[in-house]
């Protein structure tokens, strides 16, 4: 990160900028089998092409409450960081009802629907794959975001100091949240480039997204982020460890 960087998306900004290249989310879904990379560069593609979709096409503005009904996975971490680069405040497992609008997975399509504003479903197939059919009175993530553009610039510069996270009942603006990640990095021992944690946490609570995007985020390390791992032996667990080269385990 840089001195400057004040919120999510300018840890982003930052990273990209400093090494495109490297890996930054790789994410295991253990009851599907699938394993996904994606460097810093992948990751900000799909980030610029979401934020595009919440400004020009679902109309959300600064300040807005964005529900996040999403599992840990790496496609809610996308729209975390499109939430930022917006300004809008990103509700994980917010209320739908009192949110402008709800992005839900295929388990929460019942909550979502509470919401009198826009709503985004996302199958969390494998490879970002869309719905067979879309479900009635949503958007298909996979089917909206492909068109999108793949720079993105907000109609308002983001105010860091704003709220920009409701976690577990507590809300965080942009400068809490990089602060905060910085310290839970040094905490985590995500330190330099190569530190690389492995997260088998959800993304419900601040500790789960400390260890599965903020932090590796802003100490310009990376993720490997684990769901559906509850019925991997220490064997398993050990074996991913070596093989991904982790040097920290969240659990």
């Amino acid at each position: 990160m840089n001195a400057s960087d004040r919120t999510p998306a300018d840890l982003l900004r930052s990273a990209l900028a400093a090494d495109p290249s490297r890996p930054l989310v790789t994410f295991y879904d253990d009851a599907t089998g699938e394993r996904v990379e994606l460097s810093v560069a992948t990751f900000a593609n799909w980030v610029a092409k979401t934020a595009n979709l919440l400004q020009g096409e679902l109309n959300v503005e600064p300040g807005d409450r964005v529900a996040l009904l999403l599992p840990a996975h790496w496609q809610t971490a996308v729209w975390l960081l499109a939430c930022s680069s917006v300004g809008a405040v990103a509700d994980v497992g917010g209320a739908a009802g009192r949110a402008d609008a709800v992005v839900a997975g295929p388990d929460a399509l019942d909550a979502a629907r509470a919401c009198g504003g826009e709503r985004v479903a996302l199958a969390l197939r494998p490879l970002g794959g869309r719905f067979p059919v879309a479900p009635e009175g949503f958007a298909d993530y996979a089917v909206e975001v492909p068109s999108q553009g793949d720079r993105f610039t907000p109609f308002a510069p983001v105010d860091p100091d704003e709220a920009a996270l409701i976690v577990a009942g507590a809300e965080y603006s942009g400068a809490e949240v990089v602060a905060r990640a910085v310290a839970d990095a040094e905490r985590l021992g995500i330190v330099g480039p190569g530190a690389r944690v492995m997260s088998l946490l959800g993304y419900d609570t601040w500790d789960g997204l400390a260890a599965g995007l903020y932090g590796p985020l802003a100490a310009g390390g990376s993720v490997v982020l684990c769901r559906n791992s509850g019925d991997l032996d220490d064997d398993a667990l050990a074996k991913r460890v070596e093989t991904e080269h982790v040097t920290a385990t969240a659990r």
